[in-house]
């Protein structure tokens, strides 16, 4: 057993997450000048080098005024998974504690948190023929067809993946060939249960009505920042649009426009609907995890409050 002492020198990580265009940001940026922290993003898409506009990733002033980790880790046909994320976000709160900074975990991507504050899900390790199996599948016949398959053969797993998550559907059908069970049932019997943080754990919400203006002018402003010129750049650079993150929320819909498959006036819509659609599966997959204090736009005060004293020596 830990002793007292032991426990109180766990790192201490503050973690805002929450759908995306609720805020989290600028609520982030805010709240972590205040409190001298530096700010590690748990944002799947904010990994990829090139992708800015389309990922609402931090600008270059931003990142002046507090320090961002995991940001342009890799370049956009580079394979990034929770498990990746779990080693080198650990690495960064290991040497942020080592020198005494507060640290902020900031973003929307619900798996990459649970899997840095539980650990991974023990199971199997990767089957290369069978994947690959899977992506020549998904190449030949679309990832429509792979989701269906995964959901006539694990409808809870399905149900919790997008049709797009290629690699978390490959992972569920992996699981479930391998060990007869599905991967939803493995997740809820592990829990994700490693205690190594002390934590505080605050979501971001706004009403729905609101949450859906947000995500639309956010749109408007992604595309009147230059969207379709960095889409237009990327793929300039010869990336593929079956890459992961050219299949993306934005950039998916930028593609079909700048293909001569929409209008723009239709890329835009498309954008904002599969967006909702996104803030809804994540609220519904942060309000399944443990201890999250929820607040309201506008409660700043509140939501430093109790980060002073949470942080309190």
């Amino acid at each position: 057993m830990k002793s007292s002492g032991e426990k109180r020198d766990r790192p201490r990580l503050v973690v805002i997450t929450g759908p995306t265009g609720v805020g989290k940001t600028a609520l982030a940026l805010a709240l972590a000048k205040e409190f001298a922290a530096e700010i590690i993003s748990a944002d799947s898409m904010q990994v990829y080098r090139y992708l800015d506009i389309g990922t609402a990733k931090p600008t270059a002033a931003e990142r002046r005024l507090v320090p961002h980790h995991l940001l342009d880790c890799v370049d956009p046909y580079e394979e990034y998974h929770a498990a990746r994320f779990r080693d080198e976000a650990r690495q960064v709160i290991a040497a942020l504690h080592g020198r005494g900074k507060n640290i902020f975990v900031v973003g929307g991507t619900g798996l990459y948190i649970r899997v840095l504050l539980g650990g991974l899900l023990p199971g199997p390790g990767a089957d290369g023929a069978l994947r690959n199996h899977y992506r020549d599948l998904a190449a030949r016949r679309g990832r429509e067809h792979l989701h269906d398959l995964l959901r006539h053969r694990d409808p809870a797993a399905a149900g919790a993946i997008a049709v797009n998550d290629t690699v978390r559907v490959i992972r569920a059908l992996e699981y479930l060939k391998a060990t007869g069970c599905s991967i939803t049932a493995g997740q809820a019997a592990h829990r994700f249960g490693e205690n190594r943080y002390k934590l505080l754990r605050i979501g971001l919400q706004a009403g729905r009505e609101e949450l859906f203006e947000l995500i639309a002018r956010r749109a408007d402003a992604m595309l009147a920042a230059g969207l379709v010129d960095e889409t237009r750049a990327i793929m300039a650079r010869g990336y593929s649009g079956e890459i992961k993150a050219l299949q993306s929320l934005g950039y998916k819909h930028i593609r079909a426009y700048l293909e001569g498959r929409c209008s723009l006036a239709e890329a835009r819509e498309m954008m904002i609907r599969d967006t909702r659609h996104y803030a809804k599966r994540q609220l519904t997959w942060f309000r399944g995890e443990p201890d999250m204090r929820w607040h309201g736009r506008g409660e700043e005060d509140r939501i430093a409050a109790l980060i002073k004293e949470f942080l309190a020596p």
